[in-house]
């Protein structure tokens, strides 16, 4: 593999930063998905019995110990509660589109890379075709040996910027379809919180109004 990379010629060097630039933000990716994940069902559980038992402030502060959208969410709804649910809707859908943005935070670094490294192979291609045709006006020989020596050399960046790719577009889907289930799981749960402050709201209004009668 090093002889390889070695007989490519100068565009390998690029190509392998490249690689290293989007393993960088692969491990970063990887790193900030995997710390957003909760058993969001679980968490909708803990904080409505929270809700019921100690209210909407102290179901806010098991949010704010939590991480995740999920709990960004929750919080941002909670902390609206005494506005009105328009207002806690309000609050939720801004909170779930920053998520969003932070969900997606550097992936157009891993398109780039994945757009770059093959143009760089086959720049490399070029200028090692040119450089190959210049050989062999120069050696006044078509013979196999010159011609295919200086075209698989020249094909190696090619090589080389296409499997960089590859493995960039490999993480990619991956961590697109993890930010998918995300944020179809954020949504989910941000329907059940309103629901169920739109639900709590009705019966305080309704006990409210009973106790007035009384």
């Amino acid at each position: 593999m090093v002889y390889y990379f070695l007989e490519g010629g100068a565009f390998m060097w690029p190509i392998l930063l490249t690689l290293i630039f989007g393993l960088a933000f692969v491990i970063e990716r990887a790193y900030s998905l995997m710390m957003s994940g909760v058993d969001s069902q679980a968490f909708f559980e803990k904080v409505s019995e929270s809700i019921s038992e100690n209210g909407t402030e102290a179901a806010a502060e098991i949010c704010k110990q939590e991480q995740g959208p999920v709990s960004v969410i929750f919080q941002a709804g909670l902390s609206k509660m005494n506005r009105g649910i328009d207002e806690v809707e309000k609050a939720i859908q801004n909170a779930g589109a920053i998520e969003m943005a932070f969900l997606e935070k550097n992936m157009i670094w891993l398109n780039a890379v994945i757009t770059i490294a093959p143009m760089l192979g086959f720049t490399g291609t070029v200028v090692g075709m040119i450089a190959a045709f210049d050989a062999i006006k120069a050696a006044n020989d078509i013979s196999p040996a010159v011609v295919a020596g200086g075209i698989s050399q020249a094909l190696l960046t090619t090589a080389f910027g296409l499997v960089v790719a590859m493995i960039i577009q490999t993480f990619q889907n991956v961590f697109v379809a993890r930010i998918d289930k995300l944020v179809l799981d954020m949504e989910e749960q941000s329907i059940k919180i309103v629901d169920y402050l739109q639900e709590i709201e009705n019966i305080c209004y309704h006990f409210t109004k009973e106790t007035k009668k009384n």
